[in-house]
């Protein structure tokens, strides 16, 4: 008996210094990312989506942070490799949870990005495919702040090739935003970003 309630203890023991270390090692990530260092943040999250298996928030932040990078590249082979390096991360967490409305976001933002990249080229075939994964992240998660602004920017952002009226899509910025305010993550680390991008947008707007 008292062998067994030791292994269970250690079992327990063990549990929680792998949380403590996952937590460590994302809130390093975060803190070298909010300094710029977005590929030393982007190589720790990697780091730590090899150790921690359960959990799809590393793998989606290697995503995040590289694609963010893309969309601020003019170098043709950079942004190949930070896309490439963001779809093969989110690849992995697609093919175990392919309705997480979050990593539909982050899809749709790495075909944005090849879209804004070369608009000539990849905006009549992957435009659809943009609004199609918005649709079902809306469908998923229709409360979730980053689908309704993301689909909201990404339809403005095509507005002067559509002929759309914006005004619809403004308030939907609008909702965004007031969706941002009562949004509750599900963990610490979980994601919260968008607001600053929601409010810029509202003053496009205006």
């Amino acid at each position: 008996m008292t062998k067994i309630i030791t292994t269970i203890a250690f079992f327990i023991c063990s549990l929680l210094s792998a949380q403590g270390q996952f937590e460590q090692g994302m809130g390093k990530a975060f803190q070298l990312w909010g300094e710029g260092k977005n590929t030393e943040a982007s190589d720790l999250f990697e780091r730590i989506s090899g150790a921690e298996k359960t959990s799809w928030l590393p793998n989606y932040y290697v995503a995040l942070v590289n694609t963010t990078t893309a969309f601020r590249t003019k170098d043709k082979e950079q942004m190949d490799l930070l896309l490439l390096k963001a779809q093969k991360s989110l690849d992995i967490e697609l093919d175990k949870n392919p309705n997480n409305a979050e990593l539909l976001v982050i899809q749709a933002m790495i075909y944005t990005a090849w879209i804004v990249f070369d608009p000539m080229t990849n905006g009549q075939k992957l435009s659809r495919t943009v609004m199609e994964l918005y649709g079902k992240a809306q469908a998923i998660a229709p409360e979730n702040p980053r689908v309704v602004f993301g689909k909201a920017e990404f339809e403005i952002g095509g507005a002067s090739w559509t002929g759309v009226d914006t005004k619809p899509l403004c308030l939907q910025i609008e909702k965004a935003i007031g969706l941002f305010a009562t949004f509750k993550p599900e963990t610490p680390f979980s994601p919260k970003w968008g607001l600053d991008r929601a409010l810029a947008a509202q003053k496009n707007c205006k």
